[in-house]
């Protein structure tokens, strides 16, 4: 029996442990753009609009983000216009960010960076979902040349860099897990999110209300790979549910596959087969 997670369904914040706030506060509102929210010993939460999309969790000395390991590949930054993806790219420039690759997709345009301890993120507009490429109905995500001229052509004239746009939203988690059948059997058949593509048989991407992922999940740390140790990682990711109905039917879905959650600070939490973070939320 096929299962749906709700369409409204959206990704929330992602906790990240870092091995210097400060630096790391610095990355993320000077380079990035996201604006700090609140902080406190040892911890910062920074966002857009007063929404909390990042929260630093800081141990001092960590190693850097580790390859082999599961975890985080990158969380993405969905910015709402190509305009707006120009004035990121353009303040890139001027600022002196490294990048780390850029690509164009077909549905999204996408820049890719990485924090100072390594960890992987995207910044990206989407395209109209009319100008989706599909090929006999399915979605055809490719990895073409950015036009990077063309997006900062796009942007406006004021040189002035205000952080990210208001509207900047979490649009999407990549992350590493050890085996792709045990990772779609969690997030298809058990939450419920619909398979969009296959990527060679080492990369799946799901997605709720047909968007082209909300999730995507490989295996190129290693088949089997073990989670993180003590080193800078992820701690947890958000799966914000539209309502509490429509978060009951996943965590029903969850105690009938034998992966109940426990409740703690107003989030259901819950390990996927990978041991990545997952807290389940009904948005207030």
């Amino acid at each position: 029996m096929t299962v749906e997670i709700h369409p409204h369904t959206r990704m929330g914040s992602v906790a990240l442990v870092v091995s210097d706030l400060a630096r790391s506060l610095d990355y993320y509102e000077e380079h990035i753009g996201l604006r700090g929210l609140d902080r406190q010993a040892g911890r910062a939460d920074l966002g857009v609009m007063g929404r909390t999309l990042l929260e630093l969790h800081e141990q001092p000395g960590a190693k850097p983000s580790m390859d082999g390991r599961t975890g985080l590949y990158h969380f993405a930054l969905l910015v709402p216009s190509r305009p707006d993806l120009g004035r990121v790219l353009r303040h890139f420039a001027s600022a002196r960010t490294p990048l780390g690759g850029a690509s164009d997709h077909g549905v999204s345009e996408a820049l890719y960076l990485s924090d100072p301890d390594g960890h992987g993120i995207e910044v990206y507009r989407d395209r109209p979902r009319p100008e989706w490429p599909f090929a006999n109905g399915d979605l055809q995500m490719v990895l073409d040349p950015l036009d990077a001229q063309g997006i900062v052509a796009s942007a406006d004239d004021d040189p002035a860099w205000r952080g990210l746009p208001d509207g900047t939203v979490m649009g999407h988690m990549h992350l590493r897990v050890a085996h792709l059948r045990a990772a779609e059997t969690f997030y298809v058949d058990t939450l419920g999110f619909a398979l969009m593509q296959r990527y060679g048989g080492q990369a799946s991407f799901v997605s709720a209300g047909g968007y082209h992922h909300h999730l995507g999940f490989n295996v190129w740390g290693g088949v089997g790979a073990p989670p993180p140790e003590d080193a800078a990682r992820m701690l947890w990711y958000e799966i914000v549910l539209p309502d509490a109905d429509a978060l009951a039917e996943v965590l029903r879905r969850l105690e009938q596959a034998g992966t109940p959650a426990h409740v703690r600070d107003d989030r259901w939490w819950v390990n996927d087969p990978a041991r990545n973070g997952v807290a389940l939320v009904a948005a207030g």
